[in-house]
């Protein structure tokens, strides 16, 4: 979530608020294993006086985020007032992906019917690709 933190909360609000973590409440006694988990609390770091701002936007949040995850993950929003990691905001850019990158991508997404999906996977394998080019190798070849 925190990777796709630009995507989910949007990009004025993601320019003045980072998520730092997620609180889960305390499992009851006695609870059964099958029951759902109760929602958790996302921490969010929030600059200065925007904190107002995003508490009126709380529940559009909650609701973005859990549409994002696909379940009902997050129940509540705390604040915490504080600097933005710049730095980590910066590395965490996806970049651009080039035509090359997502024709070469394409054909190992073919098989999958659902549009969406396979666009998705398209993208994310560019990106995979995109990694080899930039760091030379292929993380597949690893032995660590």
């Amino acid at each position: 979530m925190i990777l796709n933190w630009d995507d989910i909360a949007g990009e004025r609000l993601s320019a003045n608020s980072q998520p730092i973590k997620l609180q889960w409440p305390p499992r009851p006694p006695g609870r059964h294993p099958d029951a759902p988990p109760q929602p958790a609390t996302l921490v969010i770091r929030v600059e200065g006086a925007f904190a107002i701002e995003l508490q009126h936007m709380a529940d559009v949040l909650i609701d973005r985020i859990n549409a994002h995850l696909g379940w009902r993950c997050v129940g509540r929003l705390q604040f915490k007032q504080g600097p933005i990691d710049r730095l980590a905001r910066a590395k965490g850019k996806r970049g651009i992906l080039s035509e090359t990158q997502l024709a070469a991508a394409a054909p190992f997404a073919e098989g999958v019917a659902d549009e969406r999906l396979r666009a998705a996977l398209t993208k994310l394998g560019a990106h995979v690709i995109k990694n080899q080019d930039v760091t030379g190798r292929d993380s597949s070849t690893d032995q660590s």
